[in-house]
């Protein structure tokens, strides 16, 4: 049997600045499907952004996001009964999947503050390389690089 065809998905750009990857981040830190409230935080943090490095906040946000994304990436492979750590290159729309997610991550682990503010302050860690989102991309990059031997499984 053939596998089902995997259509790639045509995702709205979002309403403010007009752009698909801020439209994805918002659908990303959305939860139990309010999208309104999630919209409100991340416009509040690119406010903040404004005022806290006095740049534009498009631009921290998407040097944020290429910060954060991985190249490699480890996949479980089972060989002759054993598995193995593969490192893998990350496809683009996975890359910008993770770093969406690592960032929402850290933000939302941190205490005292609200989201956006939260949010910001990540952000613009991430642009400068650091935070916990760099954090968990160098942690994956050192992964992949210890199970380097294994790559030959790779297909």
């Amino acid at each position: 049997m053939r596998k089902k065809r995997k259509y790639k998905k045509i995702h709205q750009p979002d309403v403010k600045y007009n752009s698909v990857a801020v439209g994805r981040f918002i659908n990303y830190l959305m939860e139990k499907g309010k999208k309104t409230a999630a919209e409100k935080v991340l416009y509040k943090t690119f406010e903040n952004i404004q005022k806290q490095s006095k740049e534009e906040p498009l631009s921290i946000f998407e040097k944020a996001l290429e910060n954060a994304s991985p190249l490699l990436e480890v996949v479980s492979k089972r060989v002759g009964g054993a598995n193995y750590q593969v490192p893998r290159e990350v496809r683009p729309e996975r890359k910008f999947f993770l770093a969406c997610h690592w960032i929402i991550e850290a933000a939302r682990s941190k205490k005292g503050q609200s989201m956006d503010k939260k949010l910001a302050e990540e952000l613009i860690a991430a642009s400068k390389n650091e935070g916990a989102a760099i954090k968990k991309k160098q942690n994956v990059h050192k992964m992949a690089e210890a199970n380097r031997a294994f790559a030959h499984f790779a297909r």
